[in-house]
């Protein structure tokens, strides 16, 4: 398959996953101006730096659950990271096109969003304080941001292979994923500010044009989310899906199929019988 006939098929899951993350920008930006901005009356309420990163946390970890399990996300698969599609791809499920425009996907999504927050938010959003929400190192420095960013992205791609992959477990994978997400904002976000998406860290970068580090954010969270996969090898991975409930076209079992048929060799029965663990 061409990249233009990629484009053809599958442009909706495409444009769903640049979709998705410039609403998780979107809703950065907001919740990263409400909490942070001197201006803001709930900043002013809440006087500990800590108390503010745990809302932050909170309504993040939230904000990735429901594009999960949202429609949008039932259809593409909700990655939303180059990194996770990467490992996906690394994993061999999901087609090199299909990767590739993912991916560019991701980043247009990253940079739009934040587009549409500047209109929105204006002056506050590039206050110092908030300064788009950039993901920049901590205190410790660009290479404690790196190891940082390589064990939390290491965690949560174990986790979603973990949990996606076991048929009890597989509709629990977007709330661990929403666990994950508001527990790094809160602990590890002073290390490297937590990104595990080079999408996400471009947006804000480019936003606010301010690079700082961005090796890091380019370079950990895959190597993290590919160490992952060494982790898990020799266990089933069924799809490319974080949440596969039946009903959504799924681009990743037919690209599965498709391979299948070309090899003229049957699907174990195994991978027939529980290829939607969801």
């Amino acid at each position: 398959m061409t990249l233009v006939e990629g484009l053809r098929r599958h442009w909706p899951e495409y444009a769903i996953e640049a979709a998705l993350l410039a609403a998780f920008m979107l809703s950065a930006s907001v919740f990263g101006t409400l909490l942070e901005y001197p201006g803001s009356p709930i900043h002013q309420a809440l006087p500990d730096p800590a108390t503010r990163r745990g809302i932050m946390g909170a309504a993040m970890g939230l904000t990735a659950v429901g594009l999960v399990y949202s429609p949008w996300g039932s259809r593409s698969g909700a990655h939303f990271n180059p990194a996770v599609t990467l490992t996906f791809y690394r994993l061999g499920k999901i087609a090199r096109v299909d990767a590739i425009w993912y991916v560019v996907a991701q980043f247009a999504g990253g940079i739009g969003g934040m587009v549409v927050a500047m209109q929105l938010i204006h002056r506050p959003l590039a206050d110092p304080a908030v300064s788009y929400v950039v993901t920049r190192p901590g205190p410790r420095g660009p290479g404690v941001a790196f190891v940082a960013e390589v064990v939390i992205s290491f965690l949560l791609m174990l986790t979603v292979l973990s949990v996606s992959n076991a048929r009890r477990l597989a509709h629990w994978t977007g709330i661990c994923v929403g666990i994950l997400v508001a527990t790094y904002i809160f602990v590890e976000a002073p290390l490297s500010g937590m990104s595990m998406n080079p999408a996400r860290t471009l947006g804000s970068a480019f936003a606010a044009w301010n690079w700082t580090s961005l090796w890091v954010y380019f370079t950990a969270p895959p190597l993290g989310m590919l160490t992952a996969v060494a982790a898990y090898r020799r266990r089933p991975v069924f799809c490319a899906k974080l949440y596969h409930p039946e009903g959504p076209r799924c681009i990743f079992c037919e690209y599965r199929e498709r391979r299948a048929a070309h090899a003229r060799t049957p699907l174990p029965p195994r991978e027939l019988s529980q290829s939607h663990p969801h």
